[in-house]
């Protein structure tokens, strides 16, 4: 049998396919202001990629702060429950998440079983999601995945005094001003962000494995970041962790379906 699982986030919009544990096709779309329409759009190129229609899902699952308004879903789930079910699926030996997504950043602890011992979610400041790397990229005149790659090319990476979003802001656009180079201030916000995402992870135990999900995750600036703050590495999983949320609903769906 089937299944499908699909993720209305804030900025971006996720399904996965799964046959068994096969991946048959997955999708990404920019999430727009209607998420009926942003997941049908998602559920579409999905299908696609599947060669398949919307007649051969057994079972949706949906997923994401949209998942109340994805009409073909039978099932929600939250996003928490969702990052965690596709991350041991992928890799049983995960005992740490951090998720940081658009609008929001959590850190979750699992057991041997894949269960949710301890967790803990900031949708209070940007500073610890993806809207604060998104308005520096814009800073920067960035691209926002190249806020990731040039920061490798620092010599002398800032260190922000602030992680607040708005006194950030200012303190980079005076650093740019006084022509300091761009490599060096992308090094400076991946590691500021990875400081404030790192005091959430603490709190709820670090314990390894330990990976990242989420769009963040493919930011190796602030990836490598994390493992210096933390003191581990993290585990690189072998699917786009921004599908992470998806594949959990999916695989919550197959687990619905009886499919062990």
């Amino acid at each position: 049998m089937i299944a499908a699982g699909c993720d209305v986030g804030s900025l971006t919009t996720k399904a996965v396919i799964l046959n068994n544990a096969r991946l048959l096709g997955h999708a990404l779309v920019r999430s727009s202001f209607n998420p009926e329409k942003s997941a049908s759009e998602v559920m579409e190129k999905a299908l696609a990629s599947a060669r398949l229609t919307m007649d051969d899902i057994s079972l949706c699952v949906g997923t994401g702060y949209g998942r109340e308004r994805i009409g073909f879903v039978k099932k929600t789930v939250s996003e928490i429950s969702c990052h965690a079910k596709g991350a041991h699926f992928l890799q049983p030996s995960i005992r740490t998440i951090i998720d940081i997504g658009g609008q929001d950043c959590k850190a979750i602890r699992l057991d041997a079983k894949g269960e949710i011992v301890k967790f803990i979610t900031n949708d209070k400041c940007a500073s610890g999601t993806g809207r604060f790397l998104e308005v520096m990229a814009k800073l920067l005149g960035l691209e926002l995945g190249e806020l990731g790659r040039i920061s490798g090319q620092a010599t002398h990476p800032i260190t922000l005094a602030s992680t607040c979003t708005v006194w950030a802001q200012a303190e980079v656009i005076m650093h740019l001003n006084e022509g300091m180079p761009k490599a060096d201030l992308a090094a400076g916000i991946n590691e500021a962000m990875a400081a404030r995402v790192a005091i959430l992870a603490r709190s709820v135990g670090i314990e390894q494995d330990v990976c990242m999900t989420g769009g963040v995750a493919k930011n190796p600036g602030v990836v490598e970041a994390m493992e210096k703050q933390l003191g581990v590495p993290m585990r690189r999983l072998r699917l786009d962790p921004q599908l992470m949320g998806a594949l959990g609903a999916a695989v919550f769906a197959r687990e619905r379906l009886g499919v062990s």
